[in-house]
């Protein structure tokens, strides 16, 4: 597989080979304690001083004043809260912009909920400071203004020589974050005159895991890590001998080659932004026109979604400025503190090229670039793709995926009160009770379901994709007891974007998993999209006294869910490559499985309540059930079935947008045990997709209920808890070591 062309050099930086040379000593031969005196302690120590001299050489420091940390960010925390905390007699002011990185801005809030008062100061629409802005901000209370060297996403360059003279005419210290500027351009602390100055290693080609802090002699700091005296007893920690090892010679390279690397990346940054202006018109670059890192080009493309943009730019690698939602548009803070456009903020990318970029990775990027971007653009005539080559990946043609797409809970509920109340007699379920599935009364022997559900590929395949949504369209009819009889496409098609074959597969799939449910699907409604969409409107019947609806669950039913959960967590990680289709396998089979053999086993045993688990996830379409009863529920964590490898995505930070959605929603009506942990939260809040009847049973036909669904197949079907009494509706999440949990 053909790697894409990095573009991303402002996140991180490959190693330089010089950096790996300098690093196997130190993972060989020369492995002592630093802080021991024999042999081995010594050449370790050695190595540590020799870096502490190339760092300080590179920014015109004395050796004294260099402080090894863990990164960037723990240089930051060490000089804010250091200087913030030293200086508390003093003042309790500090000062900063709005478009510092969150290392900072982090720090800064931590410091207000703390008793220190904190001035966030504009920039214009180039991203600068203005040092008037900074001098009018200082106080008789102000210890410590912190403004970065140069931003991160813009690459706009900060006056920091001036905002420092500001400063210290008025006896405040000046820190500032160079993670982006060393290496990029010439940092000098006797130049700027600062106090306090910031370096990440993994900015410099250097490994992630290390940084430095420039503290200027005669600035106090108050410890941070307290353990021994290392660093001069400013930082507590055996010495990452390694890695101090390997920044020392990255900042000796920026000493020898800076001139030569600012050219390179200035040439191959220009060339870029050249042939973009080029091919597209509507486009704006951000940053300051001259003021500006010589690596980094910040682009709007006016009506486009970014992640949209790069989710189809495999062979790319980029980063986004804004994230679109179903009721919002998250732009980077950045982007906002500039006041750029929302036409144009939402659709923000960042490239930043470095030492390695080439000028044929250019012209490749920009073709790429261009062909997509011009596909997602409005065009005067429909052009439509008849053929693509190589495996299409339907989940990179969008930026959400399945039901985690639905509108957040909350937004939900403030739309549908405002809405008048319905008075048809006819009507047994409308949207008072909270149900995916609408009921009518037709005659005293029949009622007619119906309902709707389409969302964006939660898989790659576009057959399977099909195959998933139908089966998810028909849980609503199965979970109100229903019998489905006919459905009708519901199809949202980028004809730009994707070749017609793909629609052709979808429709396939759907048709095939109607077929085995026993229905036809009988026409449907289609539109042109920006991203692929597709679902049913099902229409189901079933008795009027035999309709089961999420509001009649009862004080001592038992609570059985049927499915796993965490299909929205796998599905992320599958979408971003972190496992393979062979370990989804399992969520994939469960989200093709129809709901129908549960739902004619309710019937006939006879249940109070069901809902279908899906876009709201297990909490929110469980507290869905107890506001339309005036119930509440026990829920034992341990016993909720979850697919296997869950966790552990959820540990490396893999939660889709609706899932954090679904936890914020829930939060003010659920208890969590004080051993439930976040992962775990968020696990029980994942939004699904195509997921399993969570059923509401009374306690005396539980076991016949848990028999038949075990003898039919269904084997995930466990009892996850119980219904209770109370005055309000709430949710308890209890943790019982004793119950073994279910991971599939």
């Amino acid at each position: 597989m053909k790697k894409p062309i990095y573009m991303d050099y402002n996140a991180t930086t490959p190693l330089a080979p010089e950096v790996v040379e300098a690093m196997l000593p130190y993972m060989r031969e020369d492995f002592g304690n630093p802080s021991s005196t024999h042999f081995f302690g010594v050449r370790a120590k050695q190595g540590v001083e020799n870096a502490r001299k190339q760092v300080a050489e590179c920014i015109g420091a004395q050796v004294d004043e260099i402080v090894f940390t863990a990164s960037g960010s723990e240089a930051n925390n060490m000089a804010i809260k250091g200087v913030a905390l030293a200086y508390r007699e003093k003042g309790n002011h500090l000062i900063t912009s709005a478009i510092e990185h969150p290392a900072v801005m982090e720090v800064m809030q931590y410091l207000e909920k703390n008793g220190f008062q904190v001035t966030y100061l504009p920039v214009d629409e180039f991203g600068l400071v203005d040092p008037k802005q900074v001098e009018k901000a200082i106080s008789k209370q102000t210890i410590l203004i912190s403004i970065m060297h140069a931003n991160n996403e813009v690459g706009t360059i900060e006056p920091i020589e001036e905002i420092t003279s500001i400063a210290h005419r008025h006896g405040v210290l000046m820190h500032s974050d160079a993670a982006q500027s060393l290496g990029k351009i010439p940092v000098n602390v006797q130049k700027l005159g600062i106090d306090l100055l910031s370096i990440a290693g993994h900015k410099i080609y250097a490994p992630k895991g290390i940084g430095a802090l420039y503290v200027r002699n005669g600035v106090k700091l108050e410890k941070i890590i307290h353990g021994a005296e290392h660093e001069l007893n400013r930082r507590a920690g055996t010495e990452n001998v390694i890695e101090i090892a390997a920044l020392g010679v990255a900042c000796h390279l920026v000493s020898e080659h800076l001139s030569e690397y600012q050219k390179h990346m200035q040439h191959i940054r220009d060339q870029l932004e050249d042939g973009l202006k080029q091919r597209f018109s509507i486009m704006r670059i951000n940053g300051h026109p001259t003021l500006r890192l010589p690596n980094t080009c910040n682009v709007s493309f006016k009506g486009l979604e970014a992640n949209t943009i790069l989710s189809e730019l495999v062979h790319v690698a980029a980063s986004a400025g804004a994230a679109c939602h179903s009721d919002k548009v998250d732009v980077s803070p950045v982007i906002a503190a500039m006041h750029v456009p929302l036409e144009y903020a939402m659709g923000t990318i960042r490239f930043s090229v470095g030492r390695n970029t080439t000028e044929n990775e250019i012209k490749d990027a920009l073709n790429e670039i261009e062909k997509v971007v011009v596909r997602m653009q409005p065009q005067e005539s429909i052009y439509v793709i008849k053929s693509q080559s190589g495996k299409i990946h339907l989940t990179q043609y969008t930026h959400g995926l399945g039901c985690a797409c639905k509108l957040r809970p909350q937004l939900l509920e403030k739309v549908l009160q405002d809405m008048p109340a319905i008075k048809d007699k006819h009507v047994l379920v409308g949207t008072e009770t909270g149900d995916d599935a609408a009921v009518y009364l037709i005659n005293d022997e029949t009622a007619l379901v119906q309902t709707i559900d389409f969302f964006t590929p939660i898989v790659d395949d576009p057959y399977t994709f099909g195959s998933i949504s139908a089966a998810n369209s028909l849980s609503d009819i199965y979970a109100m007891g229903a019998k489905p009889i006919f459905a009708l496409n519901i199809v949202g098609f980028p004809t730009n974007r994707l070749p017609i074959s793909i629609l052709e597969a979808i429709l396939r799939g759907a048709h095939d998993k109607a077929r085995e449910a026993g229905i036809p699907i009988i026409g449907g409604h289609t539109v042109d999209d920006l991203e692929p969409k597709f679902g049913l409107a099902v229409s189901g019947v079933v008795h009027p006294q035999r309709v089961i609806t999420n509001s009649h669950s009862q004080p001592g039913d038992i609570l059985i869910l049927t499915k796993p959960i965490g299909t929205g967590i796998i599905s992320t990680a599958l979408k971003q490559g972190l496992i393979t289709e062979a370990q989804a396998q399992p969520v994939i089979e469960s989200m093709l499985t129809l709901n129908r053999k549960a739902a004619e086993i309710m019937q006939n045993v006879g249940v109070h309540s069901c809902t279908d688990i899906t876009g709201f996830g297990l909490l929110g379409h469980l507290l869905g059930m107890m506001k339309g009863a005036n119930t509440s529920a026990i829920i034992e964590a341990e016993s909720v079935p979850i697919f296997k490898g869950v966790l552990e995505q959820v540990t490396a930070g893999i939660i889709p947008g609706g899932t954090k959605n679904n936890y914020e929603y829930t939060m003010p009506f659920v208890s969590y045990s004080d051993k439930i942990s976040q992962s775990m939260k968020m696990i029980l809040n994942d939004a699904q997709t195509s997921g399993g009847l969570l059923i509401a049973v009374g306690s005396a036909e539980k076991d016949k209920l848990l028999h038949l669904l075990h003898k039919n197949g269904i084997f995930s079907a466990v009892i996850i808890g119980s219904v209770v009494a109370s005055k309000k509706p709430q949710i308890a999440v209890n943790y019982n070591e004793l119950v073994k949990n279910h991971s599939l």
